[in-house]
């Protein structure tokens, strides 16, 4: 199989070492920097890789993978589809919910794979969870999350410049929307956003409370910054019937902080090859891949719905 990996930031270099697990592929590594990529490759032992991102949809391959900067993950998306690739994009895949709309749309039109990256659903804690859920042994009254970052200035996880801004609410509360509903398994009944004082750097919110609830009344609490000092990243405490799970990626304790070791037998631990490889067995098996781009549209709905009560 020929895929094609757009971008050469923190992201795509995780990317990059998971297909690298994977029999079978040719990976070709795009992006605009050509120093910056050329370095990437050398450093993965690459010997295919461009800046010429017209190959995005000009070239033979088989399928890509959008690590690109997220005002282009929709366009970039349909225009792959529409050039006959399947699409693996990172979250966000739009910006707003019509540009989540005309992806599904071109999906539909094309009917190629079109898979959003939700890794929190890939990340063997979060799947042992769902697992236990779906069995009866535990019973979901809340999920709390908490999202931190030390982000004041426009720059990416490698601590360079960007030109483009990242977002709170539609790429960072994305995962946690989208985890709650998958976890939750009903319909979000109710919802409710409030957002701090937009930032004069970057134009956005850098602090956002989330609420969900869910129809049987199980909720979700989301807690977003990036003025926080600290320690950055995700945080997520399911509290159950049957006690409490504190998960931070592949780590899993209850509520004391104990250590709490699930069951797990998949190839990996790792949360994003899983990932990529569901994408590629969809491919091969000609199925509807978990996360597609539809069983992802309503975490989509709402946060268009939580960003129009943040405003209000």
């Amino acid at each position: 199989m020929k895929l094609i990996l757009a971008g050469s930031g923190s992201i795509a270099r995780k990317h990059i070492k998971a297909i690298q697990n994977i029999d079978g592929v040719e990976l070709t590594l795009l992006g605009v920097d050509e120093a910056e990529v050329a370095a990437v490759a050398k450093e993965h032992n690459l010997t295919s890789y461009s800046t010429d991102l017209s190959l995005l949809t000009a070239s033979d391959a088989d399928a890509v993978i959008l690590a690109t900067p997220t005002p282009l993950h929709a366009q970039q998306t349909i225009d792959c589809l529409n050039a006959g690739k399947h699409v693996l994009v990172e979250i966000p895949m739009g910006m707003n919910l019509e540009e989540c709309r005309a992806i599904t749309s071109a999906q539909e039109a094309t009917g190629k794979i079109a898979m959003v990256a939700h890794t929190r659903r890939f990340n063997p804690p979060h799947q042992w969870l769902r697992e236990q859920f779906k069995k009866g042994k535990l019973h979901l009254h809340h999920l709390v999350v908490e999202t931190f970052f030390h982000r004041r200035e426009n720059v990416n996880a490698l601590g360079k410049k960007r030109d483009w801004v990242d977002h709170l609410l539609w790429h960072h509360a994305c995962h946690s929307v989208d985890l709650f509903g998958w976890q939750a398994d009903e319909a979000i009944i109710k919802r409710w956003a409030q957002q701090g004082p937009v930032s004069s750097t970057l134009g956005i919110p850098l602090d956002m409370t989330i609420g969900l609830k869910s129809t049987s009344g199980k909720l979700c609490t989301i807690a977003l910054s990036f003025n926080n000092e600290g320690p950055l990243g995700t945080w997520f405490r399911y509290i159950c019937e049957e006690g409490t799970f504190k998960v931070r990626y592949n780590d899993m304790t209850d509520g004391w902080d104990k250590d709490f070791n699930y069951d797990w037998e998949e190839e990996t631990d790792n949360g994003i090859e899983l990932q990529d490889r569901e994408f590629i067995n969809a491919i091969k098996e000609n199925r509807q891949p978990r996360s597609s781009v539809h069983d992802c549209y309503d975490s989509m709905e709402i946060l268009h719905k939580l960003e129009y009560l943040s405003n209000n």
